[in-house]
């Protein structure tokens, strides 16, 4: 038995148009998710994030009906949000500090987004193809903010997206083995100073 038919839930609501207040349940469920998530981790229930978002569990599964679609919804949205933060950052007028600033938060939030893609990962999902349009939209997003600081001289000349992906990469590897947050504060700084142009 599915989780939708134990709970009675009906249908989910996927591949067709969500009425208003749909929709408010939805945004409401993966709010609930990633604070539910950030702050239990992955493992943390359906049933928390129904409590948590005041809707039913019919309501959750009738949207998600499984924890790895939730989970899965939830990772794609964090996805978003970095998009949207790199195409804010994009009309700083400073494009260092822009660029920057967009890789720190970038490794602020990597523990969090690589929790969710190993437990998609250890189901069996492919994370790969469940990003692989909004990967597309954030490599662009970090190409311009890559591009504009080259320009401005605030980056290495021989530096491009594909070469600050990598780093940041490193980077928020770097993050999560830093025994503490001083540690991981210098650790990263040091790493992302080698994107930078020297003087």
């Amino acid at each position: 038995m599915t989780p939708i038919e134990e709970y009675g839930a009906g249908t989910p609501e996927v591949n067709r148009p969500l009425r208003a207040d749909a929709r408010r349940n939805r945004a409401r469920v993966l709010a609930a998710a990633e604070a539910v998530f950030a702050a239990e981790g992955v493992g943390a229930s359906t049933e928390a994030v129904a409590r948590r978002a005041g809707v039913g569990i019919g309501t959750v599964f009738r949207h998600f009906p499984t924890k790895e679609a939730l989970l899965e919804a939830v990772l794609v949205e964090r996805m978003r949000a970095l998009v949207e933060h790199a195409r804010r950052a994009a009309e700083d007028e400073d494009a260092g500090t822009a660029l920057f600033g967009f890789l720190e938060h970038v490794v602020e939030q990597s523990a969090t987004k690589n929790a969710f893609a190993d437990a998609l990962s250890g189901a069996g999902v492919d994370v790969t193809e469940v990003v692989g349009d909004v990967r597309g939209e954030l490599l662009g997003a970090v190409g311009a903010l890559v591009t504009r600081a080259r320009d401005a001289g605030a980056l290495r000349g021989d530096v491009g997206a594909a070469e600050v992906v990598a780093v940041l990469v490193g980077a928020s590897h770097a993050a999560m083995w830093a025994p503490d947050e001083r540690t991981r504060a210098t650790a990263v700084r040091v790493i992302l100073d080698g994107l930078r142009k020297m003087p």
